[in-house]
């Protein structure tokens, strides 16, 4: 890294940037912009070093708040997470306001059109666009066009675009987003932490702040449900963890405090659109959807869509529920239509297209058809039925670019061309030289219709703009998800800009609840299995520990010279019998260079790197899946401490031998205690945490017994060594010391994990929790008689209450002692496995999986290829 010069650290800062030929944001005929020269100054000011540690300082913060992408993988370790730069992309008021009203047109202009498409279909008529680019274009949605007045609805809410400068300094548009325009609360996300990174930059510049849009945007979802104006139920609709952009459907719900659904979330009844919740099915008066048309309604569009409402397009058309946007807005995405707006402009507006787009083609007009087919490699093309694919023929084989041709020759009206953008150059921070470098890079800008326009008819609607948005570096139209840096936009204002706050005056008396009724079914099912696999994730985290431990400490003349396979035998890898019959006789003089160990070295250190459902990464996977699904329901704290287990679990697959991995089991116990410390101290005590914590002492009831079953019953070598360890894992060393001394007696450690209801770690004192928390879930019966939730935890308590603990006096010489305990923890092993299905059945949705009656053809380019999966829960 190059050092700073005290005389000079702007040119330091600068080294090699200045001369390249194309428009540069930061220089202007040799000179630093006005508008840069503030922030260029202080940032120089910092030093090369102070700026490579915030630099580095933001990108942790950005990891601690989980702020990832994730390009379909399963696998959360595999989840990207951006490079913000330093640097932002800064915009001059003057600048700003140029391109603000020509954000502002396009989205009326685009509003217009929507409205017409869906309407009365003048430009059809009156030949300004070709039905067939309209029609056969999947995002165009026939079954959408009988909807009400759209006075009544207007169908374009929000408006996503996407623009670039070129070579000469002109703002070009390189495509629209209608549908779900993504990336408002990564640009908002990108401020905060910028801000905490640069606070002083951040606080000396006067820049225009983002939160009154995302304030205006709640206003606008209220206001498309005037009859519950302050009270309006609004939910964010999301394909689920496994979409791309979660985080982002997180993030804004939690911080707009709207409920994060999905669609096993949402049922449609007597025509409204209602959510399932704890205390029963409440209505929805508006969606803000994050899922793309075709996902929405498997009834009447994709038809194998497990994302979607079945009968959403039907409430949507009664005008039951108000959809942000509309449902067909889609086709406003069409790439063809850029050729078009110019004339579109004149018409619907009356006014001069403000803001172009790059030079487009439609490929249906024969005169245009035949530039593309003279000069094909000066063009890129597009298929509308593979939305987001860009084919260049000078990039192809000869093959390829044959069926290329050929294809474009038999459908030309489902191809669109445009020509390749040489852009400007913006600078960034190279944390690895300390110095700006050029980059290319792209902007997605935000506008929203105006509140208070809700009502009026679209001739009289207008557009706020989002001072500000998300610039990501890479070739102009390059996926914004696929870019490894992104940018903050800051756009300077002439005077400093106030606080603002999301939190609002409610202006008139509020609801007042609770109760935590209102909980959906899903939130509550992936609470209960967070706390199952949280759970799961620390005992197997303790006994892994406790092994390794023993195979530091193996010793052939020790006691515990055969324990390590009955520990295995716990951790589920145990050796078969070959391989246990040679472990068992052999004694070489230092067994660390024995057969049996390494053996037990390599079983035991491969479930820090087991994907599988029996190792740290796979009941990790398991663990965060869950506490995603719940992103919004968990504070900021609680978040934190999830991504410091995401960092140890996926540092496990990276340890290199016993030593590093039992440190790291260490750090995932102590983050685990401190994760459930802060459920318990910040979520709100009603049935959200109720249910965690009653999944938690599930698992940890079961996983008490299976130990103890194991120690006192079934091992091959029972003793002393072994009773170790269960107390160990237990954490109960300690405690059974200070009580019982030094000396280890079976019936001792049965009093403490089973009888002893004032140890927070015995089956008897989990039960009373359970039963507490049970007792206090909606829908408990008023009858006389018990549900069978309550009924197994009688039968599981009476069963640990009536045992003789002298009968268990003598397990180490008496057979029916062994019998006794046997049966003892086979009869509460039972209820309580039972009583998690109890639970899941009496409490937790169940959405059948949609069965196809009837074969449905799928149009050809409905699926956009960016919906996934909906990923499982358990």
């Amino acid at each position: 890294m190059q050092s700073a010069s005290p005389a000079d650290p702007v040119k330091s800062l600068l080294g090699d940037y200045p001369g390249y030929g194309a428009h540069d944001e930061l220089y202007e005929r040799g000179q630093v912009r006005a508008h840069w020269q503030q922030l260029l100054t202080e940032f120089a000011a910092l030093g090369a070093e102070l700026l490579t540690q915030r630099s580095d300082e933001a990108q942790n913060l950005l990891h601690e708040n989980g702020v990832t992408f994730n390009p379909y993988e399963d696998d959360p370790g595999q989840q990207r997470s951006w490079r913000l730069d330093c640097m932002p992309w800064v915009i001059s008021t003057a600048e700003w306001e140029a391109l603000e009203k020509g954000l502002q047109q396009r989205s009326r202009l685009l509003a217009h059109l929507l409205d017409d498409l869906y309407g009365e279909r003048h430009v059809i008529a009156e030949g300004l666009l070709p039905p067939e680019l309209v029609y056969t274009h999947p995002g165009f949605l026939f079954s959408a066009a009988d909807a009400p007045p759209v006075v009544e609805r207007p169908l374009l809410i929000s408006h996503g675009c996407d623009v670039v400068r070129d070579h000469e300094g002109q703002w070009l548009v390189l495509g629209d987003l209608t549908q779900s325009p993504s990336g408002v609360g990564y640009a908002l996300e990108n401020r905060i932490t910028l801000s905490r990174a640069l606070p002083g930059l951040y606080r000396d510049a006067p820049l225009k702040r983002l939160a009154g849009f995302l304030q205006a945007q709640h206003r606008c979802l209220a206001a498309l449900a005037p009859a519950h104006r302050e009270q309006a139920n609004i939910v964010l609709l999301t394909p689920g963890p496994g979409s791309p952009g979660y985080f982002e459907h997180a993030w804004l719900a939690n911080y707009m405090n709207v409920p994060l659904v999905e669609g096993d979330d949402l049922v449609v009844r007597d025509g409204q659109v209602c959510v399932r919740t704890l205390g029963g099915l409440n209505q929805v008066d508006v969606i803000l959807r994050q899922i793309n048309d075709p996902w929405c309604d498997p009834l009447e569009l994709r038809p194998d869509s497990l994302l979607g409402v079945p009968g959403l397009l039907q409430a949507a058309r009664d005008g039951e529920v108000r959809i942000v946007n509309a449902l067909g807005a889609g086709v406003l995405e069409h790439p063809a239509l850029a050729a078009f707006l110019p004339v579109l402009c004149e018409r619907l507006l009356g006014e001069a297209l403000m803001l172009p787009g790059r030079e487009t083609l439609w490929c249906g007009n024969n005169d245009t058809l035949q530039r593309v087919r003279q000069a094909p490699e000066e063009w890129i093309l597009r298929d509308i039925t593979q939305p987001g694919k860009t084919f260049r023929v000078d990039q192809m084989g000869l093959e390829a670019a044959r069926h290329l041709r050929m294809d474009l020759n038999a459908r030309p009206h489902l191809f669109s061309a445009q020509r390749p953008i040489k852009t400007a150059v913006t600078p960034g921070f190279n944390p690895r030289t300390g110095q700006l470098e050029r980059q290319q890079a792209s902007l997605r800008l935000f506008s929203l219709l105006e509140p208070n326009d809700i009502p009026r008819p679209v001739a009289e609607q207008h557009f706020r703009v989002m001072p500000g948005g998300l610039a990501w570096v890479g070739e102009p139209g390059s996926a914004m998800m696929k870019s490894a840096v992104v940018k903050d936009i800051w756009v300077l204002a002439p005077v400093p800009q106030p606080h603002i706050s999301m939190l609002r005056h409610a202006g008139g008396p509020i609801l007042v609840t609770r109760d935590g009724k209102d909980l959906p079914c899903r939130v509550a099912e992936s609470l209960f299995w967070l706390g199952r696999y949280g759970e799961r994730l620390d005992v197997r985290a303790r006994l892994l520990r406790e092994s390794l431990t023993k195979l530091l400490q193996e010793d052939p003349h020790s006691e515990g010279a055969t324990l390590l396979p009955d520990l295995m035998t716990a951790l589920d890898v145990a050796p078969d019998p070959d391989e246990l019959e040679e472990m068992l006789k052999e004694r070489p003089e230092h067994p660390r260079f024995s057969k049996a160990h390494t053996l037990a070295r390599d079983r035991l250190l491969n479930l820090l790197a087991d994907q599988g459902s029996q190792g740290m990464p796979g009941i990790f996977a398991s663990f965060v899946r869950n506490s995603r699904s719940v992103r919004d329901h968990l504070g900021d704290d609680l978040w934190r401490s999830v991504s410091n287990i995401r960092q140890r679990c996926n540092a496990m697959s990276r340890a290199r031998g016993v030593v590093a991995g039992q440190r790291l089991l260490e750090a995932v116990v102590l983050d685990l205690a401190g994760f459930f410390g802060l459920c318990n101290e910040t979520m709100p005590h009603h049935f959200g945490w109720r249910f965690l914590d009653i999944g938690r002492f599930i698992e940890r009831i079961l996983g008490t017994l299976e130990l103890l079953k194991l120690a006192l019953l079934t091992a091959r070598q029972p003793g002393i060594p072994l009773w170790e360890v269960v107390l160990a894992t237990t954490d109960n060393f300690t405690v059974y010391r200070r009580r019982f001394r030094s000396q280890l007696h079976p019936s001792a450690i049965l009093d403490l994990l089973l009888f002893d209801e004032t140890n927070p770690r015995s089956v008897g004192y989990m039960l009373r929790r359970i039963q507490r928390q049970v007792a206090r879930l909606p829908g408990q019966s008023q009858s006389s008689y018990r549900n069978l939730e309550n009924r197994l935890i009688i039968e599981a308590t009476s069963t640990l209450h009536l045992m003789d603990i002298e009968t268990l006096a003598d397990l180490e010489n008496s057979d029916s002692a062994r019998e006794a305990l046997t049966d003892l923890l086979d009869r509460i092993i039972a209820p309580m496995s039972a009583l998690s299905d109890a639970i899941s059945h009496s409490h937790f949705s169940h959405v059948e999986a949609p069965r196809q009656l009837v074969t449905m053809q799928v149009s050809p380019g409905l699926d956009d290829g960016k919906t996934p999966a909906r990923s499982e829960r358990r």
